[in-house]
């Protein structure tokens, strides 16, 4: 429940808020980026398991799937871009998927949760490049083995 913060008038959302601050020591403080870089590859996924959070917010609010699946996109490609080392850490020093995940719960918790048309190319996008990366992946694997056969 939202409660009134004291003399302002307006309404505080404390799980806003806690997610708000999560995002920022994540993101801005940089700890998603040195959990990364002190643990190459586990602190990836160390750091998308905690952006789960955010994510598991967005589900009890009962945002759109499709607002889901974006979120869960931006954590995905944060983790395995960040598997890289150093490369993958300083990409994480720009992307901020926490950031941008809260930005899309707030957004679009204020417009009841409803995907936008940009929401559904987001999450188009990802699914077909997942497609293209199996299809490749596959066939560099079946021409490997027609290579040495």
């Amino acid at each position: 429940m939202p409660r009134a913060r004291r003399g302002s008038g307006t309404q505080v959302d404390p799980e806003l808020e806690r997610v708000r601050r999560f995002a920022k020591v994540l993101d801005q403080r940089f700890l998603d980026p040195l959990i990364g870089l002190v643990l190459p590859g586990a602190g990836d996924l160390i750091g998308s398991m905690l952006g789960i959070y955010t994510v598991m917010l967005a589900v009890r609010r009962k945002l759109s799937p499709v607002i889901i699946a974006r979120m869960l996109t931006n954590l995905a490609l944060d983790a395995a871009i960040g598997i890289v080392p150093l490369v993958g850490d300083l990409f994480d020093l720009g992307f901020k998927a926490n950031t941008k995940n809260v930005a899309l719960l707030t957004e679009r918790a204020e417009t009841g949760g409803k995907a936008t048309a940009r929401d559904w190319l987001h999450v188009v996008g990802a699914a077909l490049a997942f497609v293209l990366v199996v299809g490749l992946t596959i066939f560099a694997v079946v021409s490997l083995f027609r290579a040495i056969a």
